[in-house]
């Protein structure tokens, strides 16, 4: 799985949100990068137990199927380096990217908060994202 990319298409969703599910565009961008915090230590901290934790379902079952082994020994197989540092976040409704210094993730919002959807992306000019780490 570490030499393998996929592609992924990232739909942003303009569409609007309840005013009891979402806040703040400020907050729920605070959110994203709390999110993306957290994923990016545990990952940094090789600690994949974590890393798993933040990742969406879809994620979670894509990674697993595709390496034929559970979330945590396949992410340790992966070997996605961190990040770094945020530079940028963008959120839309329920959908959301962050930008980091050597990688762009995609964040999707579920009722128990904000959940990694695709990893070690890479723009394509005129294509979509193409990303190691990605849900169905």
């Amino acid at each position: 799985m570490a030499g393998r990319a996929c592609g992924v298409v990232v739909a942003v969703l303009l569409g609007g949100c309840s005013a009891s599910g979402c806040g703040t565009v400020a907050e729920r961008r605070n959110d994203v990068r709390d999110t993306t915090a957290v994923f990016e230590r545990a990952l940094g901290e090789g600690a994949y137990d974590r890393v798993c934790a933040v990742l969406a379902p879809v994620t979670v079952e894509e990674v697993e199927q595709s390496a034929g082994s559970p979330c945590v020994r396949a992410m340790s197989e992966a070997s996605l380096p961190p990040g770094g540092p945020v530079r940028r976040t963008d959120v839309y409704g329920n959908q959301a990217r962050a930008v980091l210094s050597s990688d762009t993730l995609f964040l999707s919002h579920f009722t128990y908060g904000w959940r990694v959807v695709a990893a070690g992306c890479e723009p394509r000019p005129q294509e979509p994202y193409q990303c190691r780490i990605k849900g169905g």
